[in-house]
């Protein structure tokens, strides 16, 4: 199973990025192997739309789960349509969150706010 978690930064040590679509990386975690790399956030400097972006790069990434503290409706709808599931994360600490969600621990994350459309930043 491949997860993907928005990060701060590009180290194992990061903490989880409260934003989604402008998050400066992702983390990929594949729980078979146990290996997790970083990709740079493509979507995260985007004038508008940001959320779809990133939602579609994690498509494109064949994602199966996503591990963030929030996410808009407009990424949540393209998640939805490529069955990626959405949990929230609990806390600032990556691998925790990791090892909670293997342990059941992760809730479904159900309130999708409308985005932050036009913003700019975090």
């Amino acid at each position: 199973m491949k997860i993907v978690i928005p990060v701060d930064e590009k180290t194992s040590g990061t903490g989880v990025c409260i934003s989604f679509g402008r998050a400066p990386y992702f983390m990929f975690y594949d729980t078979e192997t146990k290996n997790s790399e970083f990709l740079l956030n493509s979507a995260a400097e985007s004038q508008g739309g940001a959320g779809i972006k990133a939602a579609q790069l994690l498509v494109d990434n064949r994602v199966d789960v996503l591990l963030s503290p929030r996410c808009g409706q407009n990424a949540a709808e393209v998640l939805s349509a490529a069955n990626i599931k959405i949990f929230k994360t609990q806390g600032t600490s990556v691998m925790e969150n990791i090892q909670d969600f293997a342990a059941g621990k992760l809730t479904v994350l159900t309130e999708i706010h409308e985005g932050f459309h036009n913003h700019g930043g975090r």
